[in-house]
C-alpha cells in the first residue's frame, strides 16, 4: 500500500485492535503493518515510535466515554455514569490498565475525561482541593477495579501461547489455591460453597458497592463540613 493512503487516524485504530487481541507485548510496527497492508516504514511516516503509537492509541479510547450532561444531571448520578464509563472502556480495553505503568500517557481524550471529574466534585460542593482530591480518589478506585480482568485476560493470553491449555493450567493453579486458602476460616467457609474456579474472582456488583460506597463517603464528609461552617 502507498505511503499516502496511510493516515495517523488508520494506523490508531489498527493498533487499537491489534492491542485488543495481543496485547502490549503484541504490538510492533511489523505486525501493525501487515494489518494495514502495509510496509512498516510507511508507518513510521507517520507515527515515529511504540510509545507515540501506544499514547495516541490510549487517548483515542478515552474519547469512548460519553459524558454526563452536568446541566440537566445531579453530581452524584453524573459521578456514577462517569466512573462506569471509564471502567466499561477499561474492561473494553484491558490493555491501557498495563500502559499506564509502563508508559507515558497524555492527550485531550483523557484531559477531556479528567476535566468533567473535577467539574462534578466541584458541583457536590467541593473546594477546588477537595474536587482535586475526590476524582483521584474516584480514578484510582476504577484503574484498581478494573485490573483483576486486565489481569486475567494478559494471564490467560500468556499461559496459552506455545499451544498450551490455559484452562487447564488455570484450574490446576486454582486446586492448589483452594487448598491452600482451605487451612483459613473465613476462606474456608466462603469455599465451602464455591466452585474452586471461583475462587478469588470479585464478587458480583463488587464494582458498583464500591463506587456507591465510595460516593457516600463524599456525601458524608459535605453534610460534615456544612455542619461545620454552621456552627
Amino acid at each position: 500500500m502507498p505511503r499516502d493512503t496511510l493516515t495517523a487516524d488508520r494506523i490508531v485504530r489498527a493498533a487499537i485492535e491489534l492491542l485488543d487481541s495481543e496485547g502490549l507485548d503484541g504490538l510492533n510496527m511489523r505486525s501493525l503493518a501487515k494489518r494495514l497492508g502495509s510496509a512498516a516504514t510507511a508507518v513510521y511516516w507517520h507515527i515515529k515510535t511504540k510509545d507515540d503509537l501506544v499514547r495516541l492509541a490510549s487517548d483515542a479510547i478515552w474519547h469512548e466515554v460519553e459524558l454526563p450532561d452536568l446541566g440537566t444531571t445531579d453530581w452524584r448520578t453524573a459521578a456514577t455514569a462517569h466512573a462506569s464509563q471509564m471502567h466499561a472502556m477499561l474492561t473494553r480495553h484491558p490493555w491501557l490498565v498495563q500502559a499506564f505503568s509502563s508508559h507515558l500517557l497524555h492527550g485531550p481524550g483523557q484531559a477531556r475525561y479528567n476535566d468533567l471529574s473535577l467539574a462534578i466534585y466541584e458541583k457536590a460542593g467541593f473546594a477546588a482541593d477537595g474536587a482535586d482530591r475526590a476524582a483521584a480518589a474516584v480514578f484510582t478506585f476504577v484503574l484498581g477495579s478494573a485490573l483483576g480482568p486486565a489481569a486475567q485476560v494478559s494471564l490467560n493470553r500468556r499461559l496459552g501461547k506455545n499451544g498450551a491449555d490455559a484452562e487447564q493450567l488455570m484450574a490446576d493453579a486454582m486446586t492448589h489455591a483452594t487448598e491452600t486458602a482451605m487451612r483459613f476460616p473465613h476462606l474456608r467457609e466462603r469455599l465451602g460453597a464455591t466452585a474452586a474456579m471461583e475462587y478469588a474472582a470479585a464478587p458480583d456488583s463488587t464494582f458498583e458497592f464500591g463506587l456507591q460506597s465510595l460516593l457516600d463517603g463524599f456525601e458524608a464528609r459535605l453534610a460534615a463540613d456544612g455542619a461545620g461552617r454552621g456552627k
